[in-house]
């Protein structure tokens, strides 16, 4: 284990505060990048509200992420004690997600280079944070090179994706991904898991050790994503006041299935009927919004479906994509939808069904992953087993037709959707660091 000089021991706490630093591991996407594009996702939201929120709390978090085009700054300060890092590693351009284990190793190496040198100018590093299974095997190098403890978030794993039908040849993963998650998962000090889902997953499915596992939750901006005023929001977004709203927020990829989405809203219709000229109707069909962006190497055949389907079920006028927006900016969308739709084949959370939730916006998700511990079925929202339209469409014509039995679900979800908060969250994941801090790391087995 490393010595530290005296008074200086990371992850110390003096005054009811958390003092150290913090070395933050996301190689494959940058907590600035655009969620909803390209590779960006909620892992985007995570690792910046995570780094906000602990930075915030006395916390120093640098986050290293590998840098997509020569005009990058080598770091960004986000705020003062977070600053994004961005370490050359292969072509400065956007590789894909899939090609980036081969970048790995060099890219490894720069982030010693870069945290040498940092230490050398300022106070020793308390602990590496590596988020995904890439930074995580990264992760597991620089933990032996540093001597740092290693705690990993993984986000998504493999062989979950596998169970759910949705890994493997599917997404083009690299046939090591499940092998290096697995060796990463034994030399880790920590793994943080968003649910007891998630736990129960890494136990069953890769052999960790339960002891070593921390379940830390993401949270959510409630001064952002609150409830408001569903008519207000859906003028300020372009959307006719009096329509019904459904909306889906996600990547456009078959992992999160927006061409289910599309099927369920043509089911609705078919439910509904057909609008005709000049003949009021009780019930309007409702108009679907998808929020996001081809993502992976199976997003454009994705969103092929989603046109395809739109053609086929004649949709076009009640269906907008929309492309992916500044985080906040979501909140107003989640406020003019009268229900989220999460359609995901798996979810380690579910951040999108949180956001909704906090907003007083019924959800209506797939029974998968960390969806299961979000969304109280019959009480905050409906939890669907099968992948049908017309399971997926019940829950949300009931929803549609009680205005009174959605607001009661709506008001359910955003209470219970209040316990959940960032500054929990870097409480949670500190708290742990300070009980690695001078403990004996764990060997490779």
């Amino acid at each position: 284990m490393r010595a530290y000089p005296a008074g200086s021991l990371p992850g110390s706490t003096g005054g009811g505060g958390m003092s150290g630093r913090l070395a933050i591991l996301s190689m494959h996407t940058s907590p600035l990048a655009q969620a909803g594009t390209g590779d960006g996702g909620g892992m985007n939201v995570y690792v910046r509200e995570l780094a906000t929120s602990l930075a915030r709390s006395g916390v120093v978090c640098d986050v290293f992420t590998r840098a997509e085009s020569p005009h990058q700054p080598a770091t960004v300060t986000v705020e003062p004690g977070f600053k994004v890092h961005n370490v050359v590693a292969g072509p400065s351009e956007p590789v894909a997600k899939e090609s980036l284990v081969e970048l790995v190793g060099e890219w490894t190496e720069q982030v010693a280079r870069r945290i040498s040198q940092l230490e050398h100018s300022g106070e020793p590093f308390s602990a590496l944070h590596a988020n995904y299974w890439l930074s995580g095997v990264a992760g597991h190098t620089l933990k032996h090179e540093l001597e740092l403890p290693l705690l990993v978030t993984f986000h998504t794993l493999d062989r979950v994706k596998a169970d759910a039908g949705s890994g493997g040849s599917m997404f083009g993963e690299p046939a090591r991904r499940s092998a290096a998650e697995a060796e990463v998962i034994g030399c880790a000090d920590a793994l943080l898991a968003s649910c007891r889902v998630e736990e129960d997953q890494l136990v069953g499915l890769y052999g960790a050790e339960r002891s070593r596992i921390v379940r830390v939750a993401p949270g959510v901006q409630h001064a952002f994503f609150a409830p408001g005023d569903r008519r207000q929001a859906r003028k300020a977004v372009g959307l006719d006041p009096d329509d019904p709203v459904i909306l889906f927020v996600g990547r456009i990829q078959p992992l999160k299935g927006p061409s289910l989405a599309v099927e369920t809203v043509a089911e609705l219709h078919r439910r509904v009927g057909p609008l005709t000229p000049g003949v009021s109707q009780t019930s309007k069909p409702p108009t679907l919004v998808i929020i996001g962006g081809p993502s992976g190497p199976q997003g454009e055949e994705e969103l092929y479906r989603v046109r395809r389907a739109l053609a086929v079920h004649g949709l076009a006028d009640f269906v907008r994509i929309v492309e992916p927006q500044p985080h906040e900016r979501l909140s107003t969308f989640y406020r003019a939808a009268d229900v989220c739709l999460v359609t995901s084949r798996s979810e380690s959370f579910g951040m999108v069904a949180l956001e909704a939730a906090a907003c007083a916006t019924p959800v209506v998700a797939a029974a998968v992953g960390g969806l299961t511990t979000i969304v109280v079925d019959g009480e905050t929202g409906f939890l669907v087993a099968r992948r049908s339209p017309e399971d997926f469409a019940e829950p949300v014509a009931r929803l549609l037709g009680d205005s009174e039995h959605a607001a009661r679900i709506g008001r359910r979800a955003s209470s219970r959707a209040k316990a959940y908060t960032w500054r929990r969250a870097a409480s949670q994941l500190w708290e742990k660091v300070e009980t690695l801090t001078g403990a004996e790391l764990v060997a490779c087995g």
